[in-house]
């Protein structure tokens, strides 16, 4: 739902104000704990916590997997990245437009939901009903039930039915995102079981490889697991634009220690090896769909009146821009890899450490992402552009702020905490030169995540998908010229001008009040 000039904000309707000072706006409260700092909060932390539990616990099980040896070690680590690109390409997607979808759904349902509700009370009271029967017929909306009936007779159980009914939220998106989550599920577990062992070779495992084996079964394993991924990451999304972070999360940490605790039993109790390994995760991961369905069902209906009310063409036609913006990130990231990769040993392994460690921080900020998102959805719905104003200025400070926190923690922390990675001189040398541009660029890249949350929150996904082949095309004439000239210098210079390309096109459509944010120069 984009405004339009008819409803400016009433803060800038009597007064004009260039759209830049949006990225200025009651900065002197940033930090300010009100009403909408609490509920940014509430969001962003738990969400922020969820994105760091899984790379933890991976981390943790890939240690379990290097008790075996160094040849199951590599194969996990390549079956892993394969994984890894694969369900990108699906989950981002799904992910993002179910947030949105819900938050707007949720708001105009919380909305319509007052008027619902007095007609329960005066049916309560009697001053609504005759004293023989009533014909009962529900307003039939895009985001309301359609339980119609003639000649229904009201009486105390019809009221009773009515709210335990009203009790969960008719939200068709979230039932759309489940059905789509199944069915990508399906169609990934069938590619990954199929394609196994040439999508290895494509990752570099020859036929003769010791690696194959282990990770031929480790990859068809994990594969079986897909279905409850894509639909956990659908519900993750519910949840979120519902403007809960806190039920995923409890979700992620119990199947990530249920994950811990299994991968020794399979492992080495019962002497599974690197199966055990797949077959403990993919059990942690269908016990997280199931908390999480559990939980959703007590919220929401999640059985629509017909299928016309599921949303398909929107998540359709929406989530392949989204999908269009995933591959323009996903093959500048992978031409860098492999670009590194070509790069003698001592810079190639500074570089990869580096990369984990800059991607690992920078998702700290993905907390503001979805905060932002849930908040701007839910504003946008209801055209309420003061508070659109407030919350997308509030999200983009506070994510320059923790952006600046990082900064100093990496500049400091990766020069004395190298060691933790290796003991190698050279690597640690390239590590340290390093440093000015994987802290420096830090900052940039925590608005640059925050601006995702504000496009999808804002539904700019044309803006968001073509502005990023825009953005990866220009990067990656800079990355091949710089990595031949510069080599792993020439890289990091490439990373840090791709990220602040993507957090320019974000100032661009603000500051400039086009797209979704025309009133701001109403």
């Amino acid at each position: 739902m984009l405004p339009d000039e008819d409803n400016a904000c009433p803060s800038t309707e009597n007064k004009k104000t260039p759209p830049p000072y949006i990225f200025f706006y009651d900065f002197r409260n940033v930090l300010k704990n009100d009403e909408l700092g609490r509920e940014i909060a509430r969001i962003a932390f738990p969400a922020a916590l969820g994105f760091v539990a899984d790379p933890i616990a991976s981390i943790v099980d890939t240690a379990f997997v290097g008790q075996i040896g160094p040849v199951e070690l590599g194969a996990v680590g390549l079956s892993v990245a394969l994984l890894s690109l694969v369900s990108r390409i699906t989950i981002f997607p799904l992910v993002s437009i179910t947030t949105s979808f819900v938050a707007e759904e949720d708001t105009i349902g919380t909305t319509t939901s007052v008027s619902d509700k007095q007609e329960t009370e005066s049916l309560e009271k009697g001053s609504a009903v005759n004293s023989e029967s009533k014909e009962l017929i529900p307003k039939d909306g895009p985001f309301e039930g359609a339980y119609k009936s003639n000649s229904l007779a009201v009486s105390s159980f019809d009221v009773e039915k009515i709210q335990i009914q009203s009790q969960r939220k008719h939200i068709p998106s979230a039932s759309t995102a489940l059905v789509i989550g199944a069915i990508l599920g399906f169609i990934q577990a069938i590619f990954l079981i199929s394609g196994a062992k040439p999508l290895l070779h494509l990752m570099g495992i020859s036929s003769d490889s010791p690696m194959l084996l282990p990770a031929q079964q480790y990859l068809t394993l994990r594969a079986l697991g897909a279905p409850a991924v894509l639909l956990s990451t659908a519900m993750q999304g519910a949840f979120r634009g519902l403007k809960d972070a806190k039920t995923p999360l409890y979700a992620i940490v119990i199947g990530d220690v249920t994950n811990l605790i299994l991968d020794p039993i399979f492992m080495f109790v019962f002497g599974l090896g690197v199966r055990g390994a797949a077959i403990a995760h993919v059990i942690s991961q269908y016990l997280i769909t199931a908390i999480l369905f559990w939980r959703l069902v007590q919220q929401v209906d999640l059985l629509p009146p017909s299928i016309k009310h599921l949303t398909f063409s929107r998540f359709l036609k929406n989530g392949s821009l989204l999908l269009i913006r995933v591959l323009a990130v996903t093959f500048f990231l992978t031409l860098s890899a492999s670009l590194a990769s070509r790069l003698e040993s001592a810079p190639m392994a500074a570089f990869e450490v580096c990369l984990q460690v800059w991607l690992a921080t920078s998702l700290l900020a993905d907390g503001y992402c979805v905060a932002g998102q849930a908040l701007l959805a839910g504003a946008f719905a209801k055209r309420d552009y003061a508070e659109v104003t407030a919350i997308a200025s509030r999200v983009l400070q506070l994510g320059l702020l923790l952006g600046l926190m990082l900064a100093a923690v990496i500049g400091v922390g990766l020069g004395f905490g190298g060691r933790l990675f290796t003991n190698d001189v050279d690597v640690l040398h390239m590590m340290i030169a390093a440093i000015p541009f994987v802290a420096g660029t830090l900052p940039i890249n925590a608005v640059a995540y925050v601006f995702d949350g504000v496009f999808f929150g804002s539904s700019d996904y044309a803006y968001a998908a073509y502005s990023m082949v825009m953005v990866s095309i220009g990067s990656t004439l800079c990355l091949i010229f710089l990595s031949s000239s510069y080599k792993f210098i020439g890289l990091w210079i490439a990373l840090a001008i791709f990220m602040s390309l993507r957090a320019s096109v974000g100032f661009l459509r603000l500051g400039t009040g086009s797209g979704p944010w025309n009133y701001l120069k109403s």
